[in-house]
């Protein structure tokens, strides 16, 4: 644990309980170290933190549309390139059909994320159904392949020479936001048993993000039964129970789902807003200095953004404030709506991300300038 210098201040004109009851004309902004997990301090400004009037250079927000890339892929291997650092590599696989290999990442344990559509699932440990909304977790090395009837569209988060973990849960216990019951593992059922045979497969093994492939006479995928505690595990959005507080608006790091050793994973689910009249009712302008933060948006109306529609991934580096949009902060003040209806994973990473050439081709430019309307 890190032992960070505490002297909770409070300086001018300002609100001693975070996001609660700003002074009258202000616009609070949080100054954070270690994504929410460290120390904090609220600044209360005079004007929105994003109403800037032009950018310069490279660091900038940015937004991306997956929907227009809608070429099919036969492998995950070859799927649409996103970002990536050296803890994490982001793709997104279109698919439709029956795999016609296996693959194998011995890389990092790799997390799906099906955004659409669904299917049949094999690997080393058994078959399970996948269906849209579902997480799946690959450990390391898990040989694997997919079959699907209709188009797939799936988020693949690799955790780079790392593992997936759960995040601590603290003093709310382990069976807050989900049970660690509602985690499937696959199982060696009939399907599983009925997709082996003596056909000749390949397993297509990605190792330094360098590409080899092995081939059996038969179909490596043969288990008669297994026994441990290490093994994929498949987690709907829908089973989540999101932590919620009437009056204070939680953290991202409240909705945390997965964690490796350099970035977190958290997940939106639609949830009741805040319904003290002194509290703020949705996220907050921050800087999360020690952290790049990128959003994919699942389904629903975001209730922070404005023309953002499913399929959209935002990226925010670090080093400027960032927060909703001017009209999404307006709709808040007034409480019009009660109750969020969005889904969307959060990645916030501790070292820069690159965004690679194959999200270029879809990136929104105007997205820079989508704050500059007054609230």
């Amino acid at each position: 644990m890190k032992n960070w210098i505490g002297f909770p201040r409070v300086e001018g004109v300002a609100t001693r309980q975070a996001h609660v009851a700003l002074p009258p004309g202000t616009f609070e902004r949080e100054v954070g170290r270690e994504g929410f997990f460290g120390p904090a301090t609220q600044i209360h400004h005079a004007h929105p933190p994003t109403a800037w009037e032009s950018w310069e250079g490279d660091l900038r927000p940015r937004a991306f549309d997956t929907v227009k890339a809608a070429e099919m892929q036969a492998s995950p291997f070859d799927a649409y390139r996103l970002m990536g650092n050296g803890a994490t590599q982001v793709r997104f696989w279109r698919f439709k059909g029956k795999m016609d290999h296996l693959v194998r990442n011995a890389d990092g344990d790799e997390l799906l994320f099906f955004h659409q559509g669904g299917g049949h699932l094999y690997c080393d440990y058994g078959h399970m159904e996948v269906f849209e909304g579902d997480y799946v977790i690959l450990p390391r090395s898990t040989a694997w392949r997919l079959e699907s009837d209709t188009p797939v569209g799936v988020l693949m988060i690799e955790a780079t020479n790392d593992a997936y973990q759960l995040p601590y849960k603290g003093l709310v216990g382990n069976h807050a936001i989900f049970d660690e019951a509602m985690l499937e593992a696959p199982r060696i059922d009939d399907a599983f048993n009925a997709q082996k045979s003596e056909q000749r497969t390949t397993i297509r093994i990605k190792r330094n993000n360098r590409l080899s492939a092995v081939t059996f006479p038969f179909n490596p995928l043969d288990a008669v039964g297994w026994h441990g505690n290490l093994a994929p595990v498949r987690l709907n959005w829908r089973d989540i129970r999101p932590l919620m507080s009437h009056r204070y608006h939680l953290p991202p790091s409240a909705h945390c789902t997965w964690v490796s050793s350099r970035f977190i994973i958290c997940t939106f689910v639609p949830r009741p807003i805040e319904s003290d009249p002194e509290a703020l009712k949705l996220p907050y302008y921050h800087s999360n200095d020690d952290y790049d933060e990128v959003l994919f948006y699942h389904r629903g109306q975001f209730f922070s953004r404005d023309n953002i529609h499913p399929g959209m991934i935002t990226y925010h580096p670090a080093g400027f404030p960032h927060g909703p949009h001017p009209k999404a902060f307006e709709v808040a003040q007034k409480y019009e709506r009660k109750e969020t209806d969005e889904v969307a994973v959060m990645l916030d990473t501790r070292d820069p991300l690159t965004v690679l050439g194959d999200l270029e081709k879809v990136e929104w430019a105007g997205y820079v300038d989508s704050w500059k309307a007054k609230p």
